[in-house]
């Protein structure tokens, strides 16, 4: 448990105060832990990286429930629920990525969790009918982080899309990704209709 709330602390402090003002004192301050805490389980800032990076992917997955014909419905929490009470963990990650383009050994980090993700989503692609999962999983997540970052770091970020919107939009995008699958239709009565 104090691992996670370590782990959670970074997040926010890596989000408030970006990649310079992650430090152990300053996780253990935002954790409201006695000093030393953080650094008797992670060690080394790549350790602490490491730490946060794994936790923003635990957060993440279980995020990400889909039903059988649901994956539109679901996509659309998902994205809202990351602009929306997910914020801080998302600007966070933002945050993680740039400093990986520059950090080859949290490069390594970041691509390995990411891809447990990635992986999710070829299966949900998979199961929805997609002929080619890996190429539309790109496609996808491609997709949902423009969403993610114009709504909230981006232009877009005056006015998110409410979730009605976002709902129809992931199912246009669905549909027009895998043609005559079922579950990208959205339900009836919904914003998009038929």
């Amino acid at each position: 448990m104090r691992v996670a709330s370590i782990a959670d602390a970074a997040i926010e402090v890596v989000a408030a105060d970006g990649m310079r003002g992650l430090t152990h004192r300053a996780v253990d301050r935002a954790a409201g832990l006695p000093p030393g805490s953080t650094s008797y389980y992670a060690r080394t800032r790549a350790a602490l990286l490491e730490l946060a990076v794994t936790r923003i992917a635990e957060l993440d997955d279980a995020s990400l429930t889909v039903a059988d014909d649901e994956l539109a419905p679901a996509l659309a929490r998902f994205l809202h629920s990351a602009m929306t009470a997910g914020r801080t963990r998302l600007v966070a990650r933002y945050e993680f990525a740039l400093e990986a383009t520059r950090r080859p050994e949290l490069r390594a980090i970041y691509d390995r969790v990411g891809q447990r993700f990635r992986d999710s989503c070829a299966e949900l692609l998979a199961r929805a009918g997609s002929p080619d999962p890996a190429r539309h999983t790109r496609m996808l997540i491609a997709w949902c982080d423009g969403v993610l970052f114009d709504s909230v770091a981006g232009a877009g970020a005056a006015r998110a899309p409410e979730p009605a919107e976002l709902e129809l939009s992931t199912a246009e995008f669905l549909a027009a990704l895998l043609p005559g699958a079922r579950a990208q239709r959205p339900a009836a009565g919904s914003s998009g209709g038929e």
